[in-house]
């Protein structure tokens, strides 16, 4: 199996951090056109390589933005992952998941039209379709693969069982996942599946969509629209739950003189070489404040304390609501 920080045979290496763009298209509140190209454009000046997408970001503004983004910028610096399959409604509701072999390659030859691109260095299923096997989505990326048009195969959120199986079918160059302090179900079967069959893991969600950056605050309006406005985590005495673990990490972030969102980055770092956080960063402050997690070192001491403050399993109420983990392979 090749690994996410092994591409340079087909392209640049990854770093390690990636950037994921969702936020650049709504889903987090409005965000500023000027501003997210500018994100972008800083993410690749300071080395990072991985552009994370999803052709239902934005019903497809996400990808337009990329293609803009890279329009003046070497393609071949740049390792662009696309996440496919959700549907959605005019309204923005979920309505579903389609991975037919038919479906997968109608998405892929609109997002290289969107990405003004021949070509995608991942692709990815953004969940498993109940109603395909695996094996067939994972097939129809691989004649995709065979034809030029795709380089790697991923998955998402899909559980143990299912990574097994796909990994018999084409080989699978990583698991983009949830994963962070306080989101560590992967630790439990996924992660050391991946480990075993030599998969890495794109991590997103680091800072729990900004609840456990430091900044977050029990009064902070959520925005119409924002999707963290459906999520239990930032409900109610669940939030301030939670808010109370991330008081405790900014103990331990002051003592280190770093920030409560540097911490979180640099505990998913330490986690292993196979694990690639992404940094869901709109502004170009934001990506500046995760860079800085890079020269954290978090020592044995720093861990256990880590640990103590926000053990497995501490964290108020679910990821995501209840029609929405019923669809997550990852959680069964």
């Amino acid at each position: 199996m090749v690994q996410m920080r092994q591409l340079g045979a087909t392209g640049p290496a990854v770093s390690a951090l990636g950037l994921g763009c969702m936020g650049m298209s709504g889903l987090y509140g409005v965000a500023e056109r000027g501003e997210s190209i500018a994100t972008i454009h800083a993410a690749l000046d300071a080395g990072i390589t991985l552009l994370d997408t999803g052709d239902f970001y934005g019903m497809g503004h996400n990808e337009l933005l990329i293609g803009d983004a890279l329009e003046s910028r070497n393609r071949n610096e740049v390792l662009i992952s696309v996440k496919f399959g959700a549907q959605r409604g005019p309204d923005g509701s979920w309505l579903g998941y389609d991975a037919r072999p038919q479906a997968v390659k109608t998405a892929l030859a609109y997002t290289l039209q969107r990405l003004r691109n021949d070509y995608v260095d991942v692709y990815r299923p953004a969940r498993l379709d109940a109603n395909v096997p695996i094996e067939e989505t994972v097939g129809a990326i691989g004649e995709l693969v065979e034809a030029g048009y795709v380089r790697h195969v991923g998955l998402s959120e899909v559980g143990a069982d299912t990574i097994r199986r796909a990994a018999t079918v084409h080989p699978i160059v990583d698991l983009q996942i949830e994963y962070s302090l306080i989101s560590r179900g992967i630790e439990r079967a996924i992660l050391p599946t991946c480990r075993e069959l030599g998969i890495s893991i794109t991590a997103y969600g680091v800072l729990s969509r900004g609840l456990i950056s430091g900044r977050y605050r029990a009064d902070t309006g959520i925005p119409a629209g924002d999707v963290r406005g459906r999520m239990p985590r930032f409900q109610g005495e669940n939030l301030q739950h939670n808010l109370a673990l991330v008081e405790a990490l900014r103990e331990i972030a002051g003592d280190k003189g770093v920030s409560v969102a540097q911490i979180a980055f640099a505990w998913v770092l330490s986690r292993g070489e196979d694990i690639v956080p992404l940094v869901g960063a709109r502004r170009r402050d934001q990506l500046e404040e995760a860079l800085g997690a890079l020269d954290v070192e978090l020592s044995p001491d720093d861990l256990e304390r880590i640990e103590r403050a926000v053990p497995p399993g501490a964290a108020a109420g679910d990821r995501y609501g209840a029609p929405q983990m019923a669809d997550l392979d990852s959680e069964r």
